[in-house]
């Protein structure tokens, strides 16, 4: 293949988000695969400008997250093919391919309900399309299980606030006022971060009183969240193939599709923020917290029997009727999710995780992982990452 027939494209993707990043290596990932491209590509921050040259390049394709309207405008008036990765209120005509914003709420909602929280609350800011898909589905999903759902909104034009301390208490006297326990989702990781802060002004418990589920699971801010943030993870790294699959179609004169593609994230990966089991029966209540406490230290249900004044059979018809689970179930869930928040959060091989989750044998973890999630330790951290 000579240079003037290689494709040249243009990323303008952030590089700042782990979002941008995984496209990229979903690109990557193509490119590797199928069709060697000549790839313009430089750092960026989400509102970084778009490059001066754009409007003379003579390029044959452009991945986009287009942010603002003057950006729009000049890739439109360029005529290259473009694949727009940014779900916006911009104008423009670009086929759209990205993540289905509406399934995240839903997600959220039940990994709340199959926590027998029956409050709850939505941490909000109206400025693009994507919040409000994810703010809107949450809202349905659990209005239509029976509930209402408590709305803190930024009410500002930017996910940075203009008064930082005012916005913070604002937010923690909304968290005060809210019934407890208390599940309240963030529509994006950043604002998960402060509602975590807001909570800790408060003087609330996160798990117990408040559980946070933030969007996108940016490895650094879920990691420095103080407990660290439960998170919706994008399928970041099959978007970026699907899209870039997209850009090399149409630069071979495919027509443009009509709807967009729409691809499912990939799950709530579970943190402290939300690995809580809310009931109302103290002595319950208790027992779960031990387990969550415990669960990966080797405990038995006779360790559980010495933290609280309840007999085997009458600790497992409770834990049953309130959580559909017995003792030494909630025990194996506990393990299987702090692993799988180390296969994504770490490069621990599977034998230390095995040992850090309380299991004596790899083997028989790699085993039960498998019989219970429907896939291998292994295929779980390629997956999520």
């Amino acid at each position: 293949m000579t240079s003037s027939s290689i494709p040249h494209v243009a990323l303008l993707i952030e590089t700042s988000r782990s979002h941008g990043r995984g496209l990229l290596n979903g690109i990557r990932q193509f490119i590797a695969e199928n069709e060697e491209w000549s790839v313009f590509l430089m750092p960026r921050s989400l509102d970084s400008q778009i490059p001066d040259w754009i409007s003379r390049w003579k390029g044959n394709g452009i991945l986009s997250r287009t942010t603002s309207q003057e950006m729009a405008d000049a890739i439109t008036a360029s005529g290259i093919p473009t694949v727009e990765l940014r779900s916006t209120k911009l104008k423009h005509a670009f086929p759209f391919l990205g993540i289905d914003n509406r399934a995240m709420g839903r997600l959220v909602a039940e990994h709340f309900l199959e926590r027998g929280i029956r409050h709850f609350g939505v941490y909000e800011i109206g400025i693009e399309v994507y919040f409000e898909e994810r703010r809107d589905n949450y809202i349905q999903t659990i209005q239509q299980a029976g509930y209402e759902v408590s709305v803190f909104s930024g009410a500002e034009d930017s996910e940075a606030p203009r008064e930082w301390e005012k916005h913070q208490e604002q937010m923690a006297n909304w968290v005060r006022g809210l019934p407890k326990p208390v599940g309240i989702m963030a529509c994006t990781d950043q604002l998960g971060f402060w509602l975590l802060d807001a909570c800790d002004r408060a003087g609330i418990s996160v798990p117990d009183e408040v559980a946070v589920v933030g969007v996108e699971n940016d490895e650094i801010l879920c990691m420095m969240a103080r407990p660290p943030l439960s998170s919706v993870a994008f399928n970041s790294a099959r978007i970026g193939y699907e899209a870039a699959a997209l850009l090399s179609r149409l630069m071979q004169g495919e027509p443009v599709p009509e709807e967009p593609f729409m691809i499912d994230p990939l799950g709530i990966v579970t943190r402290q923020s939300s690995d809580v089991v809310a009931v109302d029966d103290p002595e319950l209540a208790m027992a779960l917290r031990f387990i969550r406490e415990n669960a990966c230290h080797g405990i038995q249900v006779g360790d559980i029997l010495k933290q609280v004044p309840l007999s085997r059979t009458a600790l497992e018809r409770q834990m049953k009727a309130a959580i559909g689970r017995s003792p030494k179930a909630e025990i194996l869930r506990n393990q299987l999710e702090r692993a799988k928040e180390l296969l994504v959060s770490t490069e621990l091989s599977l034998a230390q995780i095995s040992e850090r989750v309380g299991f004596r044998h790899a083997q028989h973890f790699s085993t039960i992982f498998k019989e219970k999630l429907g896939e291998t330790p292994g295929s779980y951290r390629a997956k999520m990452h």
